[in-house]
């Protein structure tokens, strides 16, 4: 997978299309991304030890890794992923700018 938790993303499908968020988590094997703010559902919780009253929460849901693209960060807009061999070290490269993201 191009992408990798702390990266800034930009979704490019659903009905998030045009929001940029941090990614929190990735699930590699399954191809999908949890984005801060993004695809946010309503969870009904029951009442337990850490919340006392339940109801209703908010939460984000993971999509799919091909309807977010990274976000270049000298040029702030989204890019494709390469990769290069820097000093012996494989660095992601946008391929935009041309310069490394890591």
């Amino acid at each position: 997978m191009l992408i990798k938790t702390g990266d800034k993303v930009r979704v490019i499908a659903g009905k998030d299309k045009g929001k940029e968020g941090n990614v929190k988590q990735i699930f590699a094997a399954q191809n999908r991304v949890i984005v801060e703010g993004i695809n946010m559902v309503k969870k009904h919780q029951k009442p337990s030890n850490a919340n006392p009253n339940g109801g209703v929460i908010e939460t984000e849901a993971a999509i799919n890794a091909s309807n977010v693209m990274l976000i270049d960060p000298s040029t702030n807009e989204p890019t494709r992923v390469g990769y290069k061999f820097v000093d012996g070290k494989k660095v992601r490269v946008a391929k935009k700018s041309g310069k490394t993201i890591d």
